[in-house]
């Protein structure tokens, strides 16, 4: 995404009320052959172990469908969620949660498997509408991340850097990562989301680029 939409989203921000939305699991993979078959258009969270995924995923739900951990790795599959407004029958997005990468207890065993199935859904998953790519803003950014967004990149896959754990730090210090990650990402600075699940920073700027990805109207109704 160009810098002037994402721009147009945070302007309008303030005036965004927040999404109140339901939730289903649908089902784990470890292999495409276990993916759920292509439908609505599909949101993917991506990012190191331990950056704060799940709590961004239950941020934006207001619940609890992503497992959290003391345990960075844990997250073995690939998981599906149907998410749908009230009063909406049918869901309308899917959220997709890929294994956290990069934590060094995870076996190489199942790391090497990662690659099956991890791959396969992000290079030619038809409905994959958005990768939202998770960045701890607390750190300097790692070779991992950097390789993350070479690949997305290659792919030509659409993205967008959000930035973790952003109540951990000042903002004049905030600003300086954020020029930081942005010159080792190859990303201009204003397109990346400052984000935090503790103090809902971000928030609604991540539920509105979810909303244009998915081609969401935001006006009530049944469908």
């Amino acid at each position: 995404m160009n810098p002037s939409p994402l721009l147009a989203l945070r302007r309008h921000s303030r005036h965004i009320e927040l999404m109140k939305v339901l939730t289903r699991f649908v089902t784990s993979a470890a292999d495409p052959k276990q993916f759920p078959a292509p439908s609505v258009p599909e949101i993917a969270f991506l990012g190191r172990s331990n950056v704060g995924k799940s709590s961004l995923i239950n941020s934006l739900v207001a619940g609890k469908i992503a497992k959290t951990s003391n345990t960075p790795g844990r997250t073995q599959t690939i998981n599906f969620f149907e998410v749908r407004r009230p009063g909406k029958v049918h869901p309308e997005i899917m959220f997709v949660d890929l294994p956290g990468y990069g934590y060094a207890r995870v076996p190489k065993q199942i790391t090497a498997q990662w690659s099956e199935f991890i791959d396969p859904y992000l290079e030619s998953r038809p409905s994959l509408a958005l990768c939202l790519s998770l960045v701890d803003i607390s750190i300097p950014p790692q070779q991992r991340d950097i390789q993350l967004h070479d690949w997305l990149r290659h792919h030509d896959r659409p993205y967008l850097v959000v930035a973790t754990k952003a109540d951990r730090i000042s903002n004049n210090q905030l600003r300086k990562s954020l020029a930081k990650l942005s010159e080792e990402l190859g990303v201009a600075a204003e397109t990346i989301i400052p984000f935090s699940a503790k103090s809902q920073t971000g928030h609604a700027v991540v539920w509105r680029a979810i909303q244009s990805a998915a081609d969401l109207r935001v006006s009530s109704g049944t469908g």
